[in-house]
């Protein structure tokens, strides 16, 4: 079954957000990973529970390999400029 990481970001510095997005795509798709929206245009229709700000959709072949994306030394080391440069919150969605 095919898991989604998805992704709502905050930038804070975006200038060196950049630097992680270069170094953050292809340790994704190194684990399967393929963006299919990367801060696009949105349109709110309900906001109760959440409103997001930015959001990234990369689709995995499963959760395992979402995990694996996430938790390698490779991408923790990558997300140190995440941290720097945004708040996030990030989900591990199982799907289609």
């Amino acid at each position: 079954m095919a898991a989604y990481l998805v992704v709502d970001t905050l930038l804070d510095n975006p200038e060196l957000y950049e630097e992680y997005k270069r170094l953050a795509r292809p340790l994704a798709e190194r684990f399967g990973g393929e963006y299919l929206a990367r801060g696009g245009e949105m349109t709110l229709k309900e906001t109760d529970l959440w409103s997001p700000t930015r959001l990234v959709l990369v689709r995995f072949p499963d959760a395992q390999s979402a995990n694996r994306f996430y938790d390698s030394p490779e991408y923790q080391d990558v997300l140190k400029i995440s941290k720097q440069s945004a708040r996030r919150t990030v989900v591990v969605l199982e799907g289609v």
